[in-house]
This record gives structure tokens, sequence and C-alpha cells, in this order.
């Protein structure tokens, strides 16, 4: 009732409730993007949890180590998958 009389509504209080309305719409806009993106996001070049085995094969494809070196560290890691914790790192 009271806006009958002429009181009608100050500037400032048209202003902040604008703001309040972008500010509100926005929040709303970016949470809907950033659920859409982070559930359709592809997965980076490089997966976690591959394993040791899975390392040594990219470190010779990307030329860290050479095709000996990798023979032997592949002969390394199936001698340590046996279950003797103390037999991966006792070769010479």
């Amino acid at each position: 009732m009271m806006f009958w009389y002429g009181g009608g509504w100050a500037f400032w209080q048209v202003a902040l409730m604008a703001a309040g309305m972008i500010a509100f719409w926005a929040l709303l806009i970016w949470a809907l993007y950033a659920l859409v993106v982070s559930s359709t996001r592809l997965a980076g070049p490089r997966q976690w949890g591959g394993g040791p085995r899975q390392i040594l094969e990219e470190r010779l494809a990307r030329g860290e180590i050479d095709a000996e070196e990798y023979r032997r560290l592949r002969e390394v890691l199936a001698a340590g998958s046996t279950g003797d914790p103390g037999s991966a790192g006792s070769q010479p």
C-alpha cells in the first residue's frame, strides 16, 4: 500500500535490483556452463594410473630411452612383479 500514495521506488532501489538480477543470471549461466564443460571434457594427453609398463613404453616412444634400456627395465619390472620386493633393485 505504501507505493499507492506516490512514494515510488528510489533510483538506487531500481539500480540495486537490476544489478542483483544481472548477477543472478550471470551466476546461473556460469554454473550451467561449468557443469556442461566438466561433464563433456575429454581426457588429457596423459592418463594417470597406467602403471610402470605404460610409462616405460611412453619413454621409449618419446626417445628418452633406447631399445636396450627398454628391454632391461622391462625385465626388472617383470622380476619385481613376482612378489619379491627386493628382487627388482638387486640386479647390478
